[in-house]
């Protein structure tokens, strides 16, 4: 089974997507904060892909990829970044900073499930 981390600081977000995402039939970590989710990141059982919101408090999303993205360990994990931005600018950053890929706000199952699946085939 397919192992997601989800972050994002909106609570409803967090257990919306959570929802989506393990009827979809993933298995789904979260956590509300970049920093605090290295220890799912970077613990015994890394996620296959991370969906991570851009604006969040202590470190944003944009930051916190390219902060994976020049890690051995984290380099090769998809992320897909989530945000209520206006799409030509959330696809524009996250060319910048290497994300592979982007999802705008508000999203329903399908959405978020077929963005996923883009990205993480099964």
């Amino acid at each position: 089974m397919k192992h997601i981390l989800v972050i994002d600081d909106d609570p409803v977000v967090l257990v919306m997507a959570r929802d989506f995402l393990e009827d979809a039939g993933y298995r789904v970590s979260v956590a509300n904060d970049a920093i605090y989710s290295n220890d799912v990141i970077y613990g015994s059982d890394p996620p296959d892909l991370i969906l991570m919101d851009v604006m969040m408090p202590l470190m944003s999303g944009d930051k916190k990829v390219r902060a994976l993205k020049r890690r051995d360990r984290s380099s090769n994990i998809p992320v897909l970044l989530i945000s209520g931005k206006e799409e030509n600018e959330l696809q524009r950053l996250a060319g910048e900073v290497g994300a592979d890929g982007y999802l705008t706000k508000p999203f329903n199952a399908e959405k978020l499930v077929g963005g996923i699946r883009l990205h993480l085939p099964d």
